[in-house]
């Protein structure tokens, strides 16, 4: 019970980071305590620490967070013992993606009436959420965490609208309708079309305006809702509220507890309560099908860092990937045991023709033995297929990851850099480019691609592009040992092409640690001074701030351990073009996302696919992150300003959202590229800081729309309606579509515009039939005309089809308890043991049997049999035992059994089974 308790109090402590300062109801962004984004955040968060303890209990060590923020939350959670800095921003990144996608639910399918369980459309409804969690699970075994994050945020959104639209609470129940997420159990007592459901309800404010026929015979029903018609069947509930035009039609008023009034204060409480406590079940359902460590990576509680390698392999390469696999192993061993040891590892070799495949590995053993298969062959002829390897990497690799790409050519599929940049621009990664020269090598006598679009891509993501030889390679590489690490914040990002004499302003704050300098160019001078006044030049290798060490074009200072607090600056003189970039480590940073807000019967923001339109004020969400949470911080000034050319920046007017989130609009956008800029005090130590974002932007006034509303089956083409609108010269627009699996599409080669209008087309995609389910399509759409262009980027799962959705069954054989003691005090020497046959039927068969509570023995037979049997051995002193046994196409079952003795006579306990098999609904489970 204790234990129940401290989760509580952690979970609402939480929760108040989260969801302070926001209106009231069942509402995409915003709310009290009644929100979707509250009862999603309830839900995942106590679901979290429910994990979290159970993998510190499986190590040996206790959770135990020192403080209530989610920050403290993941560093508890990744362990004790492991020492550095402990960034919290890839978890706050998963729970916005699962909010954001949960709200918009009522922007893209506004409309819809089984998306919200409106208008009766109960069997519709529970087949999204059946498609959603099959989706889920596939996506989950295929290690696609971003593709099942948003299919949750969906699907939470559909199962908890049920509780607020439906009649559930107002026939009394208080507990969640399984069959919801039961496929195999029926929806029963449904109210036809034809049975009057409400009475008339004049004033709108009626607390339960349900007939009571409807609620004697348990009849299930929900309001319709009419968003551009009046109509509805006679008799009929309605959803009510203002934007409601079936709320006038009598029976007039509604049935909606999606806010909260006077006069249906305890019915609204009472959904609340129970959507919560239903996606609290949905959320265990998941953790158990796929195991507690890839419920973690899927709710973003792994380390930050990830090793992401795409090698160019032709012939002259053999240095390079030599000293590609030196780095990888250094990372791994000098890394384990710390909050640096990366989380995943990913290569993708390419030449040409060929690129791929990927290989992503949360193994570091499997990571050396697959890049030291690596073998230079072939090649002669520039250039390789170096864009296809980085888009492979960008579209495996979790966001804001840190790409390194090796090579010695240009890239012939230069004809990617837009949707490279795209992809850079979505997933918020970093691309650095390691580029020898080669020897001897034949060129092509017209080249349509040279090093300098590498540069150009690495400025565009915040990454470094570093010409060397080959025999400098080695020293180069210090910089992926510095950007492989955990908590890595950027302070400033600067570029200038032409160079010149500048001098750059910079905060450094206490929290920062192995702070370092990056300059790239040729002919630089550079002198660094601190606050104090004192300063060092480019030709002082060890000087009195800080170590310099210069490689081809690269100049890297790593500064003394000394105190650096306070305003420094760096003059960098060079007629030649150079950037700088100056990075550390620290748990204070922020998220954002470019937004749009939207209308509609729940208004909110929905994020950005592509760039911000040009001709208004841009408006982003921001979410800080501090060493306690963001109430350890002070914001100050947040805007825009522009990295390359002349410097201009842009404050923008802050609205707090509460819980850390900021929503910024800037009026006047900076013209060219631009970056977020972030500056504020850190309250514990009183030191005043800046951060900034590291991936460019820029503004269009093209607009790409296009929703993915399911899955697509192998064999099956899927249509993506899509539209494009521009506020400039109208005329013919260029249509390009291209994923990272090569499958075939169709769409319309262009689109003819009036300005202000929209053009619309549909994309066709057609998975072979041999794909395997879980696999995650990245679409890449623009629309393109002169020099104006904008994207769309898609997520499409690729699902196969399930009939199955009966859970293995658990039936007990046998108990024996007789030795364990009626005092517990004095159950030390004594055992129980629990014996149960598992099946599964017709179908798929046993594939995970794990342990959930308990701290005995659990044993069981082979799992190619039809029939398992379990054996379960315990000291009487833990008297519970909770096994999960997942099928082969992530159906749950559970097996509960207590031996808690009552305050009745010890006689009548043994001679009670206390025993209970649950089934859970179907999930899926790890390979």
């Amino acid at each position: 019970m204790s234990r129940l308790i401290m989760t509580s109090l952690q979970v609402l402590a939480l929760l108040a980071l989260y969801l302070s300062g926001r209106s009231v109801a069942f509402v995409p962004i915003g709310g009290e305590a009644s929100t979707h984004v509250s009862i999603t955040g309830t839900a995942v968060l106590q679901t979290v620490m429910e994990t979290c303890r159970a993998v510190a209990e499986a190590a040996g060590h206790e959770f135990k967070p020192t403080g209530s923020s989610p920050e403290e939350l993941v560093q508890a959670c990744l362990g004790p013992t492991a020492t550095g800095e402990v960034s919290g921003a890839k978890f706050h990144s998963a729970l916005q993606s699962i909010y954001t996608q949960n709200g918009l639910v009522d922007r893209d399918f506004v409309n819809s009436a089984p998306h919200h369980f409106n208008s009766e459309a109960f069997l519709e409804g529970r087949r999204l959420i059946t498609e959603g969690v099959v989706a889920i699970k596939a996506n989950i075994r295929s290690e696609n965490f971003q593709a099942a994050r948003e299919t949750l945020g969906r699907v939470l959104h559909t199962l908890q609208d049920f509780y607020s639209h439906s009649n559930w609470v107002e026939l009394g129940y208080t507990e969640p309708y399984i069959n919801l997420i039961r496929p195999d159990l029926p929806l029963d007592n449904l109210a036809d079309v034809d049975t009057a459901t409400c009475s008339d309800c004049a004033s709108g404010t009626c607390p339960n305006p349900i007939l009571p026929n409807i609620l004697k015979e348990k009849k299930l029903t929900s309001g319709y809702m009419g968003i551009f018609s009046a109509a509805k069947p006679k008799g009929k509930c309605s959803h009510g509220g203002a934007g409601d035009l079936t709320a006038t039609a009598v029976p007039r008023g509604g049935i909606s507890k999606d806010e909260r009034h006077s006069d249906n204060v305890a019915l609204h409480t009472a959904a609340v309560n129970v959507a919560t406590a239903a996606s609290l079940q949905l959320l265990q359902d998941i953790r158990f099908a796929a195991g507690d460590d890839d419920f973690l990576r899927m709710m973003g509680i792994a380390r930050s860092s990830v090793v992401c390698f795409v090698i160019d392999t032709t012939g002259s390469m053999k240095d390079d990937i030599a000293q590609a696999r030196a780095v990888v192993y250094e990372i791994i061993d000098s890394k384990k045991g710390t909050q640096d040891e990366p989380s995943e590892y990913i290569l993708v070799p390419f030449n040409d023709p060929r690129f791929g495949p990927m290989t992503k590995t949360t193994d570091a053993e499997t990571m050396k033995r697959e890049i030291s298969k690596l073998t230079a062959t072939g090649g002669g002829d520039e250039p390789e297929m170096c864009l296809s390897g980085l888009q492979l990497a960008l579209t495996g690799a979790p966001d804001s990851s840190h790409i390194y790409v090796f090579t010695d050519a240009t890239a012939k599929d230069i004809h990617l850099k837009d949707t490279i940049v795209a992809l850079m621009r979505t997933t918020k990664s970093t691309v650095s480019f390691f580029m020898t020269t080669r020897s001897r090598r034949r060129r092509r006598s017209l080249q349509a691609a040279s090093f300098e679009d590498y540069k150009d891509l690495a400025l565009a993501s915040g990454g470094q592009a570093i010409q060397v030889s080959k025999n400098q390679l080695p020293q180069a590489t210090d910089i992926i040992l510095d950007t492989s690490t955990s908590a890595l914040v950027t302070i400033l990002q600067r570029a200038r092409n032409p160079g010149k004499q500048e001098t750059f302003s910079f905060m450094l704050d206490e929290s920062l640690k192995n702070i370092t300098f990056y300059i790239t160019g040729t002919s630089i001078t550079f002198t660094l001074t601190n606050p104090a006044g004192v300063s060092q030049s480019h030709n002082e290798a060890n000087g009195k701030l800080g170590t310099i060490q210069t490689v081809g074009n690269l100049r890297r200072i790593r500064l003394n351990a000394d105190k650096h607090t306070g305003a420094w600056q760096i003059n960098i003189n060079s007629n030649q073009p150079y950037t700088l970039k100056v990075t550390g480590q620290s748990t204070i940073t922020f998220i954002y996302d470019f937004v749009e807000s939207f209308k509609g019967p729940h208004p909110g923001y929905a994020v950005l696919s592509g760039r911000p339109q040009a001709g208004q004020p841009a408006s982003l969400m921001l979410s800080i992150m501090g060493r306690k949470g963001p109430s350890s911080l002070s914001v100050g000034a947040v805007g825009l300003v522009t990295v390359s050319g002349p410097e201009t920046a842009s404050n923008g007017t802050a609205t707090d959202m509460g819980n850390g989130d900021i929503l910024v609009t800037v009026v006047a956008v900076p013209e060219g590229e631009f970056v977020i800029s972030l500056k504020g005090t850190d309250k514990i130590s009183k030191s005043e800081f800046q951060r900034q974002s590291t991936t460019q932007m820029s503004l269009s006034r093209v607009n790409i729309q296009a929703v993915v509303d399911s899955s697509v089956e192998p064999g099956k083409a899927l249509e993506v309606p899509f539209s494009v609108r521009t506020q400039g010269p109208g005329g013919i627009y260029t249509i390009t579509a291209k994923n990272d699996r090569d499958i075939p599409m169709t769409y319309p080669p262009s689109l003819t515009l009036t300005t202000g209008q929209y053009g619309n087309g549909t994309l066709t995609i057609k998975p072979a039939a041999s794909i395997p389910s879980g696999t995650d399509v990245t679409v890449t759409l623009e629309a393109k005309s002169g020099g104006d262009s904008n994207y769309a980027v898609l997520k499409i799962s690729v699902v196969t089809k399930i009939t199955d959705f009966v859970p293995p069954l658990c039936q007990v054989v046998g108990v024996l308890a007789d030795d364990c003691p009626h005092d517990v005090s004095q159950c030390g020497p004594f055992q129980w043991q629990f014996l149960a046959n598992l099946t599964d039927g017709n179908g798929t068969g046993i594939e995970i049997i794990a342990l959930q509570q308990g701290n005995g023995n659990l044993t069981y037979t082979s799992l190619s049999k039809p029939l398992v049997v379990a054996n379960y051995t315990a000291s009487c002193c833990s008297q519970i035992v909770e096994f999960t046994a997942v099928d082969k196409v992530g159906n749950v079952g559970k097996c509960y059994h207590s031996i808690e003795r009552s305050a009745g006579p010890p006689a009548l306990f043994l001679s009670l089974p206390l025993w209970l098999c649950l089934l859970v609904s179907p999930l899926l489970a790890r390979p």
